[in-house]
């Protein structure tokens, strides 16, 4: 029971954190399909950091290194999404599809071609290894390990909280995801709102995925992407109605399921009804088909979402 809580907290932690950057895209009024690129980038800048950062110079600082390397990979690679649907007003779906593809591509090459360097060309796999850096992030209490991810996961989500309903940011970033027009009539910079709400949807994306990295395993095989966790992310941001306190539900529900695939062997009742491990890891995207097919005739977009921005139109 330990491990199934132990679970579900560190996979809602990567569910929230990725579904809250969506969200702070889809409020300003782009749609950010990249999630799961930007997962693998900012994977890949933690990674690094944590690999390449020597232990002796103490946890905060590889700690709070690491946060922040892979919150800025996350923010470069999404601008990829800003610049080519804010400025190029391109297709927002396709754009983001097309980062999908080029992440994993990308990342895969260059971990390839940094082991190979390293290596003398005995190694071309496209692993990084983080073990000694890794538990650094853990913090025992008894039988239950809390992690450090766990911790700002609870803080993002009460500072979106926060930012959205309490800020006059956050009013003028969604202003700009419902009626642009109107926003852009009372003098607010709608382009500017909508760079601010797809790096936020970056680093939050890029936080998401050092997390999901590091949940289980001290390296990573980064040809393996992140098994489609950005897509379940925007299933939760869906189902919590782009709301940081429905996200933060939904997060919980979806990492439940997916924590079963990890520890189901350690409850007699599911071991009792003998299904292969792959359908307890099938879990949560099943429960995300299910939930959507029932739940989006219902759900509520930002109207301007996915609609290009002409300043000329009215």
């Amino acid at each position: 029971m330990t491990l199934l809580i132990q679970y579900t907290l560190l996979f809602a932690s990567v569910l929230l954190l990725v579904a809250l950057g969506g969200c702070f895209s889809e409020r300003s009024g782009i749609i950010n399909i990249g999630l799961e690129g930007i997962m693998v980038i900012g994977a890949l800048g933690g990674a690094l950091c944590m690999k390449f950062m020597p232990v002796s110079l103490g946890a905060p600082i590889i700690i709070l290194t690491t946060l922040l390397v892979s919150a800025a990979f996350g923010m470069i690679f999404s601008l990829l999404l800003a610049v080519a649907a804010i400025n190029f007003k391109a297709d927002q779906t396709i754009t983001g599809t097309a980062m999908n593809m080029l992440a994993t591509a990308a990342a895969t090459v260059a971990v390839k071609a940094m082991n190979t360097a390293m290596s003398g060309g005995n190694d071309v796999s496209s692993e990084i290894a983080y073990t000694a850096a890794r538990e650094m992030f853990m913090i025992r209490i008894g039988d239950f390990t809390l992690n450090w991810f766990m911790i700002v996961a609870v803080a993002a989500l009460v500072i979106s909280w926060v930012v959205l309903y309490k800020t006059r940011f956050g009013l003028r970033l969604m202003a700009c995801g419902e009626h642009p027009q109107a926003a852009d009539s009372v003098g607010i910079n709608v382009y500017k709102m909508r760079y601010a709400g797809v790096l936020i949807s970056g680093a939050l994306g890029g936080l998401g995925g050092i997390v999901y990295i590091t949940a289980g395993v001290n390296a990573w095989k980064f040809e393996n992407g992140v098994a489609g966790f950005g897509f379940l992310a925007l299933a939760v941001m869906i189902f919590g109605a782009w709301q940081p306190g429905k996200i933060a539900l939904a997060a919980l529900l979806f990492g439940f399921f997916r924590a079963l695939g990890n520890v189901y062997s350690g409850f007699d009742l599911l071991v009792a009804l003998n299904m292969p491990s792959v359908v307890y890891n099938m879990l949560p995207y099943i429960i995300s088909l299910v939930v959507l097919a029932f739940t989006s005739r219902k759900s509520r977009a930002p109207k301007a979402e996915g609609v290009p921005y002409d300043k000329g139109s009215r």
